[in-house]
């Protein structure tokens, strides 16, 4: 029996052009078992710890260069291995930020794949058949590379195994399709002819007793298996030998032929597919399916919507499938193989048979005539009643997580289908029952931006915690490119308009000045300028805005841009996307911002209470943010003039501020240091003198 549990996105995919490829040339494991490396078709790779869906580190090449294979982590140096225009190894860590500066060498022939082996050194697998261990390359990088492969063969397929006798390679080339098996240890090869003339799909392999099983995927739908035999004695074998093979799955395709598919063996009974139909489903579906090779049962199956690129691959208990626009992780589990299991009638220890599958967390099990309804029922307000009639039966949580993000993928998939079809009090309803993420429902927030639903965005991006940076900047554009008349018509969530009213309703009075403890001392602040100075409240007051400033923007916008200041992102694929907001964006983003801070400096803030409120930080995290991504824009723009002046002497302020109270450090830690006197009454003066 085996099992697929709820899909979550990973991260969205750099479509190439037409459509036809992913972007994604490979997937490989990392550090530890909850991250993955992830190496796009061009320039760069980014290592993701997949229960958070969020990047540790990417890198990217420069212009010019290009990813020619996928990188790997090497856990014996704990540092990632790539390459470069064909020729060009790199190696870094974790911790060096620009891969162009970490070390790289140049090899004397050109490298198909870097082949990570467990317990091992990585191996280095050249284009034409040769092999070597990663170290001793890079201590002679320029060594001479042998042909392995004739002229006209060309590499298409490989996969490594580890075996308690050696570590294997196996690669296919056209025409004859060929398959030559290499071991390491001792060096021996040998080479073998697949029967039936026609080239694999794709390729799987598992170690076995006495040899290596490999399971190749047909476009007729066939997968077959082969048992590779691992020779004793070293040693190249010329002669090319025939490698029977037996029919595992005779799978239908329909009238025409697969194209865009893949097959990962499991273990020694399941074997993983995608782009393959489902033998009920209807035609124009693609499904991840898993089935049992011993019994050729379907074991389990989940719709993949999108395009499906024929790329498929397995670690740590996860399925990693690239389809539309995403790349989607699937955990999944798989029993001991029995003719019991194979049938959904093995006994499990607590779970009625009648209650068998419920072990598998898929919403269609669970709730079997909701797809069809939300699909057919044509008034939004009696889908919105439907949904929250079936929430409301619904009693344990993990039931209704499941639930939530299958009937928000179907409503969504239905907008898309339909245009004149929106439900959006299902949708807000779906969101407030906290269950949904960005990952769940990927397209959610997406489709609230196109039909303009601002609440539903404000809603989405209080709930989700893992939004990308891309779609958070494009919810950033599109709240700051809509009028103010507009969005003050939208409902927003109380709290936080409430929040933003009593900013502007406690502003200070023109011309009053702020007081804290009762002092307010002035210091003679210079015109960046040169010009003439002017007093400014010092160390105890933080600020240099005009005490009256205005907000820039309308409430309701000032709310929305309140929303994106809190959600979480990290700094380096935030300033990519930050770059695409035009000059007036920009421009105005900082005058709020700049806005804020000034409020917040004089403790208005802590006179609202309201459950979301930006803080401090992150509105100087933005400030900083915007300023680095447009610098030169805001340097030559007339109408940014002033608003760097005013930045500027907020900085200056804050470096005074430092300095002074660096001053009296030496005094605060000579008072904390101070031994108290024994004779204290119950009223004394003690002089305490500092130098």
């Amino acid at each position: 029996m085996a099992a697929l549990y709820e899909a979550t996105t990973l991260c969205v995919l750099n479509v190439g052009p037409g459509g036809s490829d992913s972007g994604i040339s490979g997937i490989e494991p990392s550090a530890d078992d909850d991250q993955v490396v992830v190496t796009d078709s061009a320039r760069s790779v980014t290592v993701y710890k997949v229960s958070d869906k969020k990047a540790l580190g990417s890198w990217t090449v420069k212009q010019g260069q290009t990813v020619t294979c996928p990188a790997i982590y090497n856990p014996q140096t704990s540092e990632y291995v790539v390459v470069t225009d064909s020729k060009v190894i790199r190696v870094w860590k974790d911790s060096d930020i620009n891969i162009d500066r970490a070390f790289k060498t140049t090899v004397s022939a050109d490298v198909w794949r870097v082949l990570s082996v467990p317990d091992s050194e990585p191996l280095v697998l050249f284009q034409r058949g040769a092999v070597r261990r990663l170290d001793t390359l890079l201590a002679d990088p320029q060594q001479p590379v042998e042909n392995v492969l004739p002229e006209e063969a060309v590499i298409r397929y490989k996969a490594s195994s580890r075996t308690r006798w050696s570590r294997d390679l196996w690669r296919c080339s056209k025409g004859e399709t060929l398959l030559l098996m290499q071991r390491r240890h001792p060096d021996s090869a040998a080479r073998y002819r697949l029967e039936g003339g026609e080239a694999p799909l794709s390729c799987s392999a598992l170690p076995c007793d006495g040899g290596v099983r490999l399971f190749c995927l047909y476009s007729s739908g066939s997968v077959y298996e082969s048992v590779v035999p691992i020779r004793g004695a070293g040693g190249v074998v010329e002669e090319v030998q025939p490698l029977p093979r037996t029919l595992l799955l005779n799978l239908p395709v329909g009238e025409g032929k697969l194209e865009s598919a893949s097959a990962v063996s499991l273990d020694d009974a399941h074997v993983a597919l995608v782009g393959v139909p489902h033998p009920s489903a209807g035609p124009g579906k693609d499904f991840l399916c898993i089935w049992n090779t011993n019994f050729q049962t379907l074991q389990a199956a989940k719709e993949m919507a999108g395009r499906i690129y024929g790329q498929l691959w397995c670690s740590c208990g996860k399925l990693y499938v690239p389809h539309g626009k995403s790349l989607s992780v699937i955990p999944f589990k798989c029993q001991k193989s029995s003719l019991a299991a194979a049938m959904g009638k093995l006994r499990q220890a607590g779970i009625p048979a009648s209650g068998l599958y419920t072990s598998v967390p898929s919403w269609t099990a669970a709730t079997p005539d909701m797809r069809s309804t939300v699909r057919s029922i044509a008034s939004a307000e009696e889908v919105q009643k439907k949904v929250s009639a079936f929430l409301s039966n619904l009693k344990n949580l993990h039931v209704i997580q499941v639930a939530a993000g299958g009937l928000a993928s179907v409503l969504v998939s239905r907008c898309q289908e339909q245009p004149g079809f929106y439900p959006h009090s299902a949708l807000v309803q779906l969101v407030h029952s906290q269950c949904l993420s960005y990952s769940v429902c990927p397209h959610l927030l997406t489709l609230a931006l196109e039909k303009k639903d601002y609440a539903l965005c404000q809603f989405c991006l209080q709930v989700f915690p893992d939004i990308p940076e891309a779609v958070a900047c494009s919810c950033l554009k599109a709240f700051l490119s809509e009028s103010d008349g507009t969005l003050d018509t939208v409902s927003l969530e109380r709290d936080s308009v409430a929040f933003v009213e009593g900013l502007i309703a406690n502003s200070t009075q023109e011309g009053g000045e702020t007081q804290q403890n009762g002092f307010c001392p002035t210091t003679q602040v210079e015109d960046g300028g040169g010009g003439p100075t002017h007093t400014t409240p010092a160390v105890l007051t933080r600020s240099s805005m005009p005490l009256d400033m205005k907000c820039p923007v309308g409430l309701h916008k000032a709310v929305l841009l309140n929303e994106i200041l809190q959600v979480a992102y990290s700094d380096c694929f935030l300033l990519l996307h930050l770059k695409t907001l035009s000059a007036p964006q920009v421009i105005l983003f900082l005058q709020y911002l700049q806005f804020l801070y000034g409020k917040y400096s004089q403790d208005l803030h802590t006179q609202v209470s309201a459950l979301r409120s930006p803080a401090m930080t992150q509105i100087l995290d933005w400030i900083c943010l915007l300023v680095d991504a447009h610098f030169t824009v805001l340097v030559m723009a007339p109408e940014a003039r002033e608003l760097l002046s005013h930045l500027h002497k907020v900085v200056r302020l804050q470096v005074k501020v430092f300095s002074e109270l660096g001053k009296i450090e030496g005094c605060l830690q000579a008072l904390q240091k101070a031994k108290q006197s024994g004779d204290v009454c119950q009223y004394s003066i003690e002089v305490i003198e500092l130098f």
